[in-house]
């Protein structure tokens, strides 16, 4: 795979994870306890030989690139392996921000072309999966291929949020549907392609479009062999919040398929801010958990039911915890209760208060694509003071304080609460 050069995207917005997003990128969102989104195809990368990745960066890159750091965490530097961290370029007056995924790999063009490689293997950095890419680069080479998208099949209901192809016998792509209204096919991309390296040069230079989904891929159905890799493993995209939050339950659930340890994961555990391993979790004699991932560093004095926490997270007694993400060093008082709750980093919940009990049904009137199904978001360093009620599909900006809070402490249904109050 050394004549193979991978391109990591990881500088989209990724708005509809709302708050989790607005101080970090999103492939650099906690994920399961220890990792971070981008830990998936990074080491899929490590795994399958890759020895060099490009990650092409944007959007609040600062986390993501102190995450990735010099790439040792997933042996990916040294004389022969490395990755190399690529922003936008810089114009005569401002920055040239990428526009698409193709427009972003076009920018860069002259770091792809300065390497030797054969193929160029494009991948996201916000996707939940294990794939060996040695099987899909030796897929592309026998059937003769000058692109090779890998595809798998979805839900029909779900089709329109994906490019959707219809193949021969032999797997060949014959149609292309970018997010359909009424799809031919339920087989979607996947996001991951294989171009050969000089195909895509020549093409990036046909096509003024900025999407590979949108441009590229249907002008390349007209002119070149365009193969799908048929892919039948888990596979998740995080960029909303009721997926992100699936993909977090998928990790308690024995037969989902998710399987970060078996998959060898890796992640930088020194990007924490801590430059010293965390002590073992302390589970005291008042504390109960019952099918969950508690991370290194917790202290669980209540309970924890059907929920991820992050290193450093502490539960203190009579507080309860269920279905729910709790991210790093943040803590739950005593007698405080939470359901179906995603808490940011360093997020404190206050004595006796109540987070996520009321109507599920009554979406969020800010943002009603996002929450809608009774979860609630609280952001980084917030701070919800005691005696509390907030109800389902609320949003508590990052670093909210108790003075923020109205007079009688309550946050209705489908409420938010920013620093204007």
């Amino acid at each position: 795979m050394r004549d193979v050069l991978a391109v990591l995207l990881a500088g989209g917005v990724g708005s509809r994870l709302n708050i989790l997003v607005r101080k970090r990128a999103k492939p650099a969102v906690p994920f399961g306890g220890i990792y971070r989104i981008i830990d998936f195809t990074l080491s899929n990368a490590a795994n399958s030989d890759l020895s060099c990745v490009a990650v092409l960066t944007q959007y609040k890159p600062l986390s993501l690139m102190d995450h990735i750091g010099d790439g040792s965490s997933w042996d990916l530097c040294g004389r022969t392996r490395e990755v190399r961290i690529l922003p936008p370029k810089t114009g005569e007056k401002d920055w040239d921000w990428y526009r698409g995924t193709a427009d972003a790999v076009r920018q860069n063009l002259d770091f792809i072309t300065r390497r030797p490689s054969r193929e160029v293997l494009i991948l996201s950095g916000d996707h939940v999966y294990y794939m060996d890419y040695r099987e899909l680069v030796a897929f592309h080479r026998e059937r003769g291929a000058q692109v090779t998208v890998a595809m798998m099949p979805v839900p029909w209901e779900e089709t329109h949020h994906f490019g959707i192809a219809v193949t021969d016998e032999d797997g060949r792509i014959v149609e292309w549907e970018e997010k359909p209204a009424r799809a031919k096919s339920n087989l979607a991309s996947m996001g991951v392609y294989v171009f050969d390296t000089a195909y895509l040069v020549r093409v990036l230079h046909e096509v003024e479009g900025d999407d590979f989904g949108m441009h590229v891929l249907p002008h390349a159905l007209k002119h070149a062999r365009v193969y799908a890799y048929p892919f039948h493993g888990y596979w998740r995209d995080v960029g909303t919040l009721e997926a992100y939050f699936q993909a977090n339950m998928d990790l308690l659930r024995p037969d989902s398929g998710l399987e970060p340890e078996s998959w060898g994961v890796m992640t930088n555990v020194m990007s924490l801010g801590h430059d010293f391993d965390r002590p073992p979790t302390q589970v005291l004699c008042s504390g109960r958990v019952e099918n969950s991932v508690v991370s290194p560093g917790c202290t669980i004095a209540g309970e924890v039911r059907n929920s991820i926490l992050s290193p450093g997270v502490r539960v203190e007694k009579g507080a309860r915890i269920e279905d729910s993400i709790i991210m790093h060093d943040s803590v739950v008082a005593e007698g405080a209760a939470l359901k179906r709750v995603i808490a940011d980093k360093e997020v404190y919940i206050g004595p006796r208060a109540k987070v996520g009990f009321g109507d599920p049904k009554k979406v969020n009137r800010h943002f009603p694509r996002h929450l809608f199904s009774g979860l609630t978001v609280i952001g980084k360093a917030a701070k919800i003071p005691g005696g509390s009620e907030i109800g389902t599909n609320c949003v508590i900006f990052p670093e909210v304080l108790p003075e923020h809070f109205p007079p009688d402490r309550r946050l209705p249904d489908g409420e938010i609460l920013s620093f204007e109050g």
